[in-house]
């Protein structure tokens, strides 16, 4: 078996590349990226590559600009080390989570550090509408720091629906009321950059699998409450997206058969129960006048009112319910919950708890850490960037394969 038939051990992020080398330079890239500055050794180790192989690799990634030495390692025993790592100037991607009427942006270099950020707020909702607003937005941030174009891999969308992320076209999105819209190639046309476009969720598990609780994990699941309940998996260091991208629509399982209706047309979703705007409906239900804030809700729980302690147990109930079947069905180390719903958590937590060991099968509860974790607007702009950058350089690591002696 030569080296080349060897597979690398899989580092978090980057998708296999196209043969060997391809992953092997990815695998690399993205150890040194997330772990680093790194010896030639220690990378070796981690990767599971060959020392050879390493040293390989390694050439055309510093001719390149892609990697950079630092001084030796002093005071390690043996042969002085060379720890590599990668250049944050290489390449800049921006990312940029969009919501109803508002949009936030950022622009970061290789590491995913942002270099600029910005919030814009538009009236237009329709597709043309935002797509005008990610034109302005994207013109502001470039301003703000302007970089050479061959430098710019591109541009990073994140947002809430049903992506189809190998064709860039948002199947649904219930909370924007789009249907089968062209997203990447609306905004392809209009920046000249290349695009991905990417669930919301699916981008801040990016971050998180990438910088953030997940990087220490080969797999864990983040499910988010707020506006909507969402989810990202991240299996064997790969983000799972299913057959056409729809993997991970948490808020649209059922939990309550006869419940409250759903904004996608199905009656009973966790969405319809655990989202900010299911909360501000049953307590208005429940007082018989007309709640919208689900911060107002909130007050009155504190405050003791029953029927707001009521509404924030049975979301905790419907949340540890459905993290059970997850807990079941994948058998996680890890679930990261976040999102703006969860600056109530202490309202809901002991009963998505109890639900939760309740609910689970034999040790699955036991095996997995639940970790509360919240996550500012621009981390899930940060994600949108990283998943640029991602498939960003895994197209230009690839370019280099023909260079990687034999």
């Amino acid at each position: 078996m030569t080296d080349d038939d060897v597979e690398p051990t899989q580092a978090p992020g980057l998708a296999r590349g196209s043969g060997s080398r391809g992953r092997q330079l990815g695998v690399l890239f993205e150890t040194v990226l997330t772990r680093g500055p790194l010896s030639r050794r220690d990378t070796a180790r981690l990767t599971g590559l060959s020392a050879a192989s390493v040293t390989k690799l390694v050439k055309p990634m510093i001719d390149h600009g892609y990697l950079v030495e630092n001084h030796r390692e002093a005071g390690v025993p043996g042969r002085p080390q060379i720890p590599l790592r990668v250049d944050p100037e290489r390449h800049y991607a921006l990312g940029v989570k969009v919501m109803r009427g508002e949009l936030v942006g950022v622009l970061v270099d290789l590491h995913a550090e942002v270099q600029a950020s910005r919030r814009l707020k538009f009236a237009d909702t329709s597709p043309d509408g935002v797509v005008d607003a990610i034109e302005e937005l994207t013109a502001s941030l470039l301003d703000r720091l302007p970089i050479e174009r061959d430098r710019l891999l591109g541009i990073g969308i994140g947002l809430a629906g049903h992506v189809d992320n190998t064709t860039g076209v948002l199947r649904q999105s219930p909370q924007l009321g789009w249907r089968e819209v062209p997203l990447r190639r609306l905004v392809e046309t209009r920046l000249n950059l290349p695009v991905v476009i990417e669930n919301d969720v699916n981008a801040v598990a990016v971050a998180e699998q990438w910088f953030g609780a997940g990087s220490s994990f080969t797999s864990f699941a983040i499910v988010t409450v707020g506006a909507g309940v969402g989810c990202g998996l991240v299996l064997d260091g790969r983000l799972w997206h299913g057959v056409s991208g729809a993997a991970g629509e948490f808020g649209h399982m059922v939990v309550d058969p006869g419940g409250p209706e759903c904004h996608c047309g199905k009656r009973g979703c966790l969405e319809a129960v655990a989202s900010d705007p299911a909360l501000a409906a049953a307590m208005s239900a429940a007082v018989g006048r007309r709640i919208t804030k689900v911060s107002a809700v909130a007050a009155l729980a504190h405050a003791g009112d029953p029927d707001a302690q009521r509404v924030f147990t049975q979301a905790g109930i419907a949340l540890g319910r459905a993290i059970a079947a997850l807990l079941n069905l994948l058998n996680p180390p890890l679930v990261i919950l976040s999102g703006e719903g969860i600056s109530a958590s202490d309202l809901f937590i002991d009963a998505l708890r109890a639900e939760l060991e309740r609910d689970a099968f034999s040790t699955t509860a036991k095996d997995c850490t639940l970790l509360v974790r919240p996550l500012p607007d621009e981390t899930w702009a940060r994600g949108a960037a990283a998943t640029m950058l991602r498939q960003g350089v895994l197209r230009s690591l690839n370019a280099l394969t023909d260079e990687v002696q034999s």
